[in-house]
């Protein structure tokens, strides 16, 4: 596939919308994985899928996004046009309007327990969403919302690879949780989630939480996945704060340290040693099970 560049970005604008082709394009960095996002002039940004698993997001968001928007607390990407393939891209991509700010993750003087409750607040919202008809949680969402169990086989494979690194008692405990977290199932009616609520996907400006961005793994389901950043980014200090705002059962929380656990693993067997934080993940489901 040709290289997602601003060229291309700048090609596939001009001969598909002419009235944006005197607007400069700059590449966004440092870029996420599931799609490549380009500032378009001062207002607008182009997001294009990296590869093709990530295509089902498009018409997803372009359909689904404007109607969660007048439900949300914050704002979130308001799609203004509709890309098709072309010119070696093989994919629809979207242009977007352009939403200020830094992610949580590099933003300075971030209020994390205030940031927490307003993380809170928002997913809390997005289940009060009217999810008729919404997309069902599966194979569009990478399984996020749906059975936990969807990834059982891969934990129990990443627990053995991971035995000695981890050593005996650890890799008990991390079985616990695990068994906890399938051992139970959303029994509700589905409701909204978003399905990647990281650092990375929530905008900071003057210190609060302005806008969540990325719902291409949203859908409707089980929102447990939508709790695991008070394990990957909450300290101990925020997460009573997030939990609060959250209103969650339970059982809803035992499934989302189950999914934590998963990711961390997952990614500890890939990078090993290389990026510790996965190791402090993987510490910290085991240290706190919840509200």
């Amino acid at each position: 596939m040709t290289d997602i560049d601003e060229d291309l970005v700048r090609s596939l604008v001009a001969s598909q919308f002419p009235e944006y082709a005197h607007l400069p394009v700059t590449q966004v960095l440092p870029g996420g994985n599931d799609n490549r996002t380009f500032r378009l002039g001062n207002e607008l940004s182009v997001r294009l899928p990296s590869a093709e698993g990530y295509v089902a997001g498009v018409a997803k968001e372009q359909r689904w996004l404007p109607h969660l928007a007048p439900h949300l607390p914050l704002p979130i990407p308001n799609p203004v046009a509709a890309g098709r393939p072309g010119l070696g891209y093989p994919w629809p991509w979207t242009i977007n309007r352009w939403m200020p700010g830094t992610d949580a993750l590099t933003a300075p003087e971030l209020d994390k327990p205030r940031f927490a409750r307003d993380v809170g607040r928002f997913v809390a919202a997005l289940q009060r969403v009217d999810a008729t008809g919404g997309p069902l949680a599966g194979e569009h969402s990478f399984y996020r919302g749906a059975s936990l169990r969807h990834y059982d086989e891969e934990t129990r494979s990443c627990l053995g690879l991971l035995a000695d690194d981890l050593g005996a008692g650890t890799i008990a405990a991390a079985t616990r949780v695990w068994d906890d977290a399938i051992s139970t199932e959303w029994d509700r009616a589905p409701v909204w989630f978003h399905g990647d609520i990281a650092p990375g996907n929530l905008l900071i400006e003057s210190g609060s939480l302005s806008a969540v961005i990325d719902f291409g793994t949203s859908g409707v389901g089980d929102p447990a996945c939508d709790l695991v950043i008070a394990w990957t980014f909450l300290d101990p200090a925020a997460r009573p704060a997030f939990a609060a705002e959250a209103q969650l059962d339970d059982a809803t929380w035992a499934r989302a340290r189950g999914w934590a656990l998963w990711k961390a693993l997952l990614m500890a067997v890939v990078q090993g040693r290389d990026e510790p934080d996965n190791y402090r993940v993987i510490s910290a489901t085991l240290g706190w099970s919840g509200p």
